[in-house]
């Protein structure tokens, strides 16, 4: 659900990506408003994809490509061996502990995109075979990066929700600023 972006201050390039990317994480946030963890866990079509997943899956690539613009390695690595685990809530982590983890998450990115010499600055992409070799990409690229990928998630979670319970975007929005759609 789109909600209103406010215009940046003038000429704060940096106030405006980070705007954009915190709305969507509240497209995700927002679908998972009065769920039980059964029901965030719960995959409603033919998909993989849960709630809880996707919440998982944004906190982790927004995490990871933080640490690759700081040239660190991701908190959590991935490979052919557990990639299915980063769409999956498992062991001990609940909807909770992921919204407390990506809380975390978006002030690094705040701090470390705020605190840059410049959005121009550039920072090598790892050697997997889907990355250009050699590649490199600016700050700039990663905040809208970041803004794509928890778009396209922010849309699974609006079917995903609606699947389980009717709630469309426009009820969970009313529901997160307390009140009812159409007032």
């Amino acid at each position: 659900m789109v909600t209103h972006v406010p215009a940046e201050a003038k000429g704060d390039e940096r106030g405006a990506l980070l705007a954009f990317v915190e709305e969507q994480r509240g497209g995700i946030r927002r679908a998972l408003l009065g769920l039980t963890e059964e029901q965030a866990r719960t995959r409603p079509s033919a998909s993989e994809l849960s709630l809880g997943g996707l919440l998982k899956h944004v906190a982790e690539v927004e995490q990871s490509w933080i640490a690759r613009a700081k040239q660190e390695p991701p908190a959590v690595r991935r490979d052919e061996t557990n990639w299915h685990e980063t769409f999956q809530l498992v062991g001990d982590e609940t909807v909770a502990s992921q919204l407390a983890y990506w809380e975390q998450v978006a002030a690094e990115t705040e701090k470390f995109i705020r605190s840059a010499p410049s959005l121009d600055d550039t920072f090598p992409l790892p050697p997997d075979p889907w990355f250009p070799p050699e590649g490199r990409v600016s700050l700039r690229w990663l905040c809208l990066h970041l803004i794509r990928e928890t778009a396209r998630h922010a849309g699974h979670a609006d079917i995903i929700r609606e699947s389980l319970d009717g709630k469309t975007a426009f009820e969970l929005v009313a529901l997160e600023q307390g009140t009812s759609w159409g007032q």
